[in-house]
């Protein structure tokens, strides 16, 4: 593994370990109610996130996938209920790109992290280590949206 890339894969274990603790215990039913109506709910944050994982599994070359990507999407509106996964499939699939990003992160060459970041896609160093290095920093914006639905539904906090 690139150097560069040790804290960023301890980053990336941390929030796992976060977002797991932050969901655990929460019944489906509340997975789907907003603060606000201009909010999003634990079940699209929790979504994006797993969208957002994949996307950096491609990006080091793996494959990945879902039929629901597009719902989870930046700037994606939230949806009517019955258009979302059942809670179930968005764990297992956070589980499996979890698990799937910590080796691609450990086996990801050199010379492809070095390589330019895509056009319009924000990189720290204009590579896509950097870019790693910022979808790293985004996810874990992201993680403190879900740890405040988590208290805000009454659940309490997740560290701390």
């Amino acid at each position: 593994m690139d150097n560069d890339l040790i804290h960023i894969k301890g980053m990336f274990k941390t929030n796992t370990d976060l977002v797991n603790k932050a969901t655990a215990g929460i019944c489906a039913e509340h997975w789907l109610l907003k603060p606000a109506d201009s909010s999003n709910h634990l079940m699209w944050v929790a979504g994006h996130l797993v969208v957002s994982r994949g996307g950096i599994l491609r990006l080091l070359g793996a494959e990945w996938t879902t039929p629901w990507d597009s719902l989870f999407a930046r700037g994606a509106k939230v949806e009517m209920p019955e258009r979302y996964p059942k809670v179930e499939e968005i764990r297992d699939a956070w589980d499996s790109a979890s698990k799937q990003l910590l080796t691609a992160l450990a086996a990801a060459p050199a010379d492809a992290l070095a390589r330019p970041a895509p056009e319009g896609k924000s990189s720290f160093d204009g590579k896509v280590s950097g870019l790693v290095a910022f979808l790293a920093f985004h996810e874990t914006y992201h993680v403190g949206q879900v740890s405040y639905l988590r208290k805000w539904l009454g659940y309490g906090q997740t560290v701390g």
